[in-house]
């Protein structure tokens, strides 16, 4: 079952929430909305179940080819799992499960010993089949957002919504859950829309991942192509770390900072405002000087816990510049706080003002 989006607006008041935004969602495929608070990705799901409207006018929905904009949510066959579970706290694990199936109208409704198999079959597959007696407050977190996700499997959806399903959860949890969805879509191939601010999850789990930005979107692509290839400075300043360096571009040079590059973008034949952004893995140190484009700065901070040695310098005019080294260089190097070291970029992408879309 595909989803498609076809210039869909969307205004609160004077607000734009969304500003003719159009994306395809191939059946079965996982698609991750990642973005800011107040891009529009929340939006974008509720327009997609039904649970909102767009502005009068402005698109359609289409869902498998159907056009669906000005039907009601109870008629699309959408799942949707939110972040606060949202379970019937008065009823047991299985009736949560059942009560999808069990509220349908009477010709549509199956026979009582088909809703419970079905239940049964949706716990095993959620790997709880042991809790359908509990209640939801006995429940952890993780075991009740896959609760929740089973009874919105529990009426057979066309497409399944998640709305952060995991942002109230611990890191750890989170971590455990969004790699069992990962498995979990990968045996069940329901066609999937995640909405999440968390970079990490979003490039985890998607098939596809759609950067939003002010009710926009900025770029559609796997989580190789947004992480390693951005289209702008928005979705390479927000998807991953970065280092800033603010300057200028004069010609085929660019002045960043402590750092003079060339620059081989459009030319202007004026001077422009521009910055340079790095990514902490993508420079290197040195303890002496080597002949290659970069500036001197001075250890303050080691952090060595986990895979890489995460290290902040400071340069000479004071800015922060954070790096991030394997251990094994990180030895050779014999790093320590206080020390004066070479800073090498080895890759920067420049941006110019004019150039921002």
């Amino acid at each position: 079952m595909s989803i498609e989006v076809q210039h869909i607006s969307k205004h609160f008041g004077t607000f734009a929430a969304l500003k003719d935004v159009s994306l395809n969602v191939a059946t079965g495929e996982l698609v991750a909305l990642l973005g800011p608070s107040g891009s529009g990705k929340t939006t974008l799901l509720r327009i997609i179940s039904g649970l909102e409207a767009p502005d009068q006018g402005s698109g359609q929905i289409l869902l498998h080819d159907e056009d669906v904009t000005s039907r009601h949510v109870g008629t699309r066959r959408v799942g949707f799992v939110f972040q606060h579970y949202a379970l019937f706290r008065h009823m047991t694990v299985f009736k949560n499960i059942a009560f999808g199936l069990q509220v349908r109208p009477r010709k549509l409704r199956p026979a009582r010993h088909q809703i419970r198999e079905k239940v049964h079959e949706l716990l095993k597959l959620v790997q709880l089949d042991w809790l359908a007696d509990r209640y939801p407050a006995q429940l952890s977190g993780g075991q009740r957002q896959r609760i929740a996700l089973a009874r919105a499997l529990a009426i057979e959806p066309k497409v399944l919504l998640l709305d952060e399903p995991f942002g109230a959860l611990d890191a750890k949890t989170r971590q455990e859950l969004r790699r069992w969805l990962r498995r979990l879509h990968s045996e069940l191939h329901v066609t999937s829309v995640l909405v999440t601010h968390d970079q990490e999850e979003a490039l985890e789990v998607a098939d596809r991942v759609v950067i939003t930005n002010a009710g926009r979107i900025e770029q559609i692509g796997t989580p190789e192509e947004v992480f390693h290839h951005p289209a702008n400075e928005f979705v390479m300043n927000f998807v991953g770390h970065v280092n800033v360096f603010h300057g200028r571009v004069e010609g085929d040079r660019a002045f960043l900072g402590p750092l003079e590059v060339e620059y081989s973008g459009q030319r202007h034949a004026t001077t422009k405002p521009a910055r340079g952004l790095i990514r902490p893995y993508d420079i290197d140190i040195e303890t002496q000087a080597n002949g290659k484009p970069g500036f001197k700065a001075t250890v303050r901070h080691i952090n060595a816990a986990g895979p890489q040695v995460k290290i902040d310098l400071t340069t000479d005019s004071g800015e922060p510049v954070h790096v991030e080294l394997p251990h094994e260089r990180f030895q050779a190097l014999g790093l320590v706080v206080g020390k004066t070291v070479f800073v090498n970029p080895r890759e920067i992408n420049v941006f110019v003002d004019d150039e921002r879309r």
